[in-house]
């Protein structure tokens, strides 16, 4: 146990650090780890690997995740800002460069050199955005608003040349939760909201697998018919189906086998055939309460910088398992987007496990700087 009046830089952290959202993420890594021995094997069965070749690469992935969470979990809200406007300047430079030396999958050029370099955009613009709308709060000398309203299209436009639009949705979602917790005027709102219309109709009518997945969605009968057809949304939704609410035991679905993606972006519908619906509540309760956990921090947040950024994360966070459940259960257009710290990826868990580093870096308690500053002054005089 470690003793409160013991001064070191690991006992301040262990005293500062929210155990509740280190429990939550230490939660979500095991589950992870059992739902990929479900769902993995018959992925790594028909593309000839050994049987568990995606858990044992999962559990290597792990590693670093880790030591990249808590190593960020230790940096000051000041460390945090400079490393996000390097890992921001970087990953920029690595998305446009996928765009003339990418590798590209299934009609987009998202990756180089191996990695997803978007994944490790995302918490950095978060924090950017957060510090130009923290800043514009704090002095009005200081124009944060329109710093974080130039910072999404630079952010974004090379994410629509990819195209991504996912990630964009993504970027773009949180970026407007930031705009409207800095209390900007409702003009701002509504005028960004409807640049946001305007550019969600625009990818609808000129970005082809955009308009593919929105018509099948909205009218399934279209499959088929010039329009790619939903076999992997019916069969994600018949998993749940098929698993009723206690599911079918371990090992035991069978739907997971024709599934594509079953250890990556539907993992949860082979979670909902295995281990049924309670289970699979009980994933998103736990995605719930860090959102809840992250969002009481920030309201709770006197520095302004770590109260945006707090919110930043935690809805980046939690809107991108949104997004992955809802599409597994046909409630939105198809998006392959992972499961935060379940489904399977070595860029996506090294990026999140980087984001949540900043998000605890950002809630750690600190002490005011007033009572500090008068103590020392106490002391000189006596």
């Amino acid at each position: 146990m470690i003793s409160r009046a013991e001064r070191s830089t690991f006992s301040d952290w262990a005293w500062t650090i929210d155990r509740w959202l280190i429990a939550g993420v230490a939660l979500l890594i095991v589950c992870g780890l059992v739902f990929a021995m479900a769902g993995s094997p018959p992925v790594a069965e028909r593309l000839h690997l050994s049987t568990f070749y995606f858990v044992h690469r999962q559990v290597l992935y792990l590693a670093p995740a880790i030591i990249v969470m808590f190593g960020v979990s230790f940096l000051t809200p000041r460390h945090v800002r400079r490393a996000a406007v390097v890992l921001w300047i970087v990953s920029l430079a690595l998305v446009v460069g996928t765009l003339f030396f990418g590798q590209e999958v299934k009609g987009a050029k998202r990756w180089i050199f191996g990695v997803q370099p978007s994944e490790f955009l995302k918490p950095a613009f978060v924090i950017m955005a957060a510090w130009a709308f923290s800043e514009g709060a704090k002095r009005k000398d200081v124009p944060g608003s329109l710093l974080a309203l130039a910072l999404l299209p630079v952010t974004v436009a090379p994410l629509v040349l990819q195209p991504d639009i996912g990630q964009t949705l993504l970027i773009s979602l949180v970026w407007a939760g930031l705009l409207f917790m800095a209390g900007i005027h409702w003009l701002w709102i509504f005028g960004v909201g409807g640049v946001g219309v305007v550019g969600a109709v625009a990818a609808y009518k000129f970005l082809p697998h955009v308009h593919a997945r929105v018509t099948r969605f909205l009218d399934p009968q279209a499959a088929g018919q010039g329009v790619a057809d939903t076999f992997q949304a019916d069969t994600a939704l018949y998993s749940f189906i098929s698993g009723s609410w206690f599911g079918k035991g371990p090992g035991e679905g069978t739907l997971k086998r024709i599934l594509p993606d079953a250890h990556t972006d539907t993992i949860f519908a082979v979670i909902g055939e295995e281990f049924g619906l309670f289970v699979c509540m009980g994933v998103a309760a736990i995605y719930g309460l860090i959102v809840l956990r992250g969002l009481y921090s920030a309201s709770r947040n006197e520095d302004a910088f770590c109260a945006f950024a707090t919110a930043g994360l935690v809805m980046l966070f939690g809107l991108q398992a949104a997004i992955n459940m809802a599409v597994n259960l046909q409630l939105m257009p198809s998006k392959g987007m992972t499961l935060p710290f379940i489904s399977y990826g070595g860029s996506s868990l090294i990026s999140l496990a980087l984001g949540f580093g900043f998000l605890l870096a950002v809630t750690r308690r600190r002490p005011h700087i007033e009572p500090i500053v008068e103590a020392s002054v106490m002391e000189a005089r006596a």
